[in-house]
């Protein structure tokens, strides 16, 4: 028992030994995150060199090549040399400073110096400024200045590896210097194509702007006209019914009482609609107008009770509708509506009382048929129609369905419109 206990007693720290071993999940957690902002610390000197240097003129990264060769000449070469050293590197460097505004100037300098430091035989590394050059003219120029550029720097590098290449190797330092001519012209080619690429993506977001806002102004322009035309139909026909219904009460106030009574009633019940018309109308506009939603639409069920408006108003209306319409859009139904309505209201304006109307709509799968056609006299010269925004109204609103309004006068005397509406046409959509 005293072994069993000793066994048992050393087994607890083995076991606590190995548990401290393992990894935890919490060191782990904490080592990414320790890591993650130890990044963040390292990054942020490199952020602000990036925006330090953003801030710099392009000038000054221009001077910075030339100034290193500078100073590399000055410190590695002997003061019996420096001169000629000197000068060279300067005439063959300091082109580059000017290279942005003036990129085949640039290159025209620095290789006519290289020209000359060849003719000298004296071998320099400010000969690396030529590949920034013809850089420069394939990231600036078109596809015909770098290819000659190109063949420029390529000549210098064949007479220069023919008279510097050392014990007989040309082809090794050719194929070389060929590589970084290639690569310094594609690389600007590159930038070229880049940067052409990006404005042409500047321009067409900037024409695609400019054509939102025109479609913008578009649709603004098409809300303004379409809300006219509703204010335009509401209180012509409105004012209209009010008028006639106010005549016929003064008419008969002495001789009938109880009619002027209801004529006065049915003026005040139009002027409610009135309101309510251009309430509905107008609260399309706000979000937080409720009777834009409490009132629909007025449509083709809604034409007989406009009948039986205008019949009081001394006009005697009949509707006839032919055909279901349950499947037919509620615009579509508003058109339709308001076809009738302007019809009736130039009727009731331009003819004597004894007028009659008749409504009748014809409703299929496709198509609606007004014909609205009254009794009254019309007008005295051919081809002569009613003056105002009515029919023109009415031709925009047919228009908007691919239908086209007819409106004139009857051989046997009275006026008639008509028209068609398209429910498939493409206009249909944007009504």
């Amino acid at each position: 028992m005293t072994e069993a206990a000793t066994e048992t007693g050393s087994a607890h720290p083995t076991r606590y030994r190995d548990r401290d071993r393992m990894p935890r999940a919490g060191t782990a957690v904490w080592l990414t995150r320790y890591a993650d902002l130890a990044s963040a610390r390292a990054a942020r000197p490199m952020r602000a060199a990036r925006r330090w240097g953003h801030r710099l003129p392009p000038v000054v990264w221009d001077s910075l090549l030339p100034a290193l060769l500078l100073l590399h000449i000055m410190t590695t070469h002997a003061p019996h040399e420096l001169p000629v050293a000197l000068a060279l590197t300067a005439a063959i460097a300091l082109p580059l400073v000017w290279r942005r505004r003036a990129p085949l100037t640039t290159f025209g300098a620095v290789a006519a110096a290289a020209f000359v430091q060849w003719l000298m035989d004296v071998q320099l590394p400010a000969d690396i400024a030529l590949l920034v050059a013809l850089y420069t003219v394939a990231a600036h120029s078109g596809r015909r200045g770098t290819l000659v550029a190109g063949a420029i720097v390529e000549s210098g590098a064949l007479l220069a590896c023919l008279r510097w290449a050392t014990d007989g190797a040309f082809l090794t330092p050719f194929v070389a210097v060929t590589a970084m001519v290639v690569a310094a012209a594609v690389l600007g080619a590159n930038v070229r194509t880049t940067r052409a690429y990006l404005a042409a993506l500047k321009e067409r977001a900037a024409r695609l702007e400019q054509q939102q806002d025109q479609q913008a102004r578009l649709a603004v322009a098409e809300e303004r006209t379409r809300i006219t035309r509703e204010m335009h139909d509401i209180v012509t026909h409105n004012l209209s019914v009010m008028v006639a219904l106010t005549d016929a009460a003064v008419y008969a106030q002495h001789r009938s009482p109880a009619k002027a009574t209801t004529a006065m009633l049915q003026i005040s019940e139009t002027g409610r609609q009135a309101l309510t018309d251009m309430r509905r109308s107008l609260g399309i506009l706000r979000t937080d107008e409720p009777d834009a939603e409490r009132h629909p639409l007025p449509g083709i069920t809604q034409l007989a009770a406009l009948a039986d408006q205008m019949c009081a108003a001394g006009l005697p209306t009949r509707v006839e509708v032919q055909g279901g319409h349950t499947h037919i859009p509620a615009t579509a139904q508003l058109t339709v509506y308001r076809l009738v309505q302007e019809a009736l209201t130039n009727t009731l304006k331009h003819t004597p009382i004894d007028t009659h109307a008749r409504v009748r709509v014809l409703c299929s799968t496709e198509t609606i048929t007004v014909d609205v056609t009254d009794s009254g006299p019309h007008p005295s010269l051919p081809g002569a129609t009613p003056s105002g925004h009515g029919i023109p109204s009415m031709r925009e609103r047919a228009a908007a369905y691919g239908g086209t309004l007819q409106a004139g006068p009857l051989p046997g005397g009275g006026w008639r419109v008509h028209t068609r509406l398209d429910l498939g046409s493409s206009g249909a959509a944007s009504a």
